[in-house]
């Protein structure tokens, strides 16, 4: 599962895309206290000093926490805002209609498009084209900024739509296996879908969930605990 993970939020997709035609997609072209110095030879018992700043400094170090947390946020806002930017001209290349909706969630920035006719195009068979845009977009906060990034991007909540699904499946799976105290395999999923299916047979006790197999056949097995 710790595989599963690492691999979702690292590299969700590796696809390389090409072009959307107005027919369908193909692909889409375009990641304290302070201790006093004591004595050795005396016989006293060591005195601990407390700062009589150690109020201040303990509110300074917390000033300094929610000053990294400020700026840990105003980064991915400004990952989302770059994203945009380049969904923006693909979308005006594509001829399609969207709103783009951005957002932060956690440690990472998520960003939507919603609301043309033609998004389904972007999304494609189980995602596959949503999961090479997602990448190529990273790639582009990537080179604006430096740095790697982890952004979600979804496409008509599709993604959205996808986590309610396999939550749902992994806690079906869940309960059935309590019941019958057999193992079931699932179908084979991405790392994405399935680090949503382990984070949902985790909330259930007496089971437990693991992968098997090799990509694109990866999937999911639930077991009794």
């Amino acid at each position: 599962m710790a595989a599963d993970v690492e691999e979702a939020q690292n590299d969700e997709v590796q696809n390389t895309v090409g072009a959307v035609s107005g027919d369908g997609a193909s692909d889409v072209a375009v990641e304290a206290d302070q201790v006093s110095a004591v004595d050795v030879e005396s016989n006293e018992t060591p005195v601990v000093e407390k700062s009589e700043d150690s109020s201040v400094v303990e509110d300074k170090s917390d000033d300094a926490s929610d000053e990294d947390d400020e700026d840990e946020e105003d980064y991915l806002v400004e990952e989302g805002e770059i994203a945009g930017d380049y969904l923006e001209q693909l979308l005006d290349v594509l001829d399609f209609d969207g709103d783009i909706d951005l957002d932060v969630e956690g440690d990472r920035a998520i960003v939507s498009i919603d609301g043309g006719d033609d998004l389904a195009k972007l999304v494609g068979r189980k995602g596959e084209v949503l999961d090479a845009l997602q990448e190529l977009t990273r790639l582009a906060v990537q080179q604006s900024t430096g740095e790697r990034s982890k952004l979600m991007l979804d496409v008509a909540g599709w993604r959205a739509n996808r986590r309610t699904e396999l939550g749902n499946l992994g806690a079906e799976a869940a309960r059935r296996v309590l019941e019958s105290g057999e193992r079931e395999e699932l179908t084979p999923m991405t790392p994405f879908e399935r680090k949503i299916v382990h984070d949902a047979v985790a909330k259930i006790d007496g089971v437990a969930s693991e992968s098997t197999g090799v990509e694109p056949a990866r999937r999911v097995v639930v077991v009794k605990a």
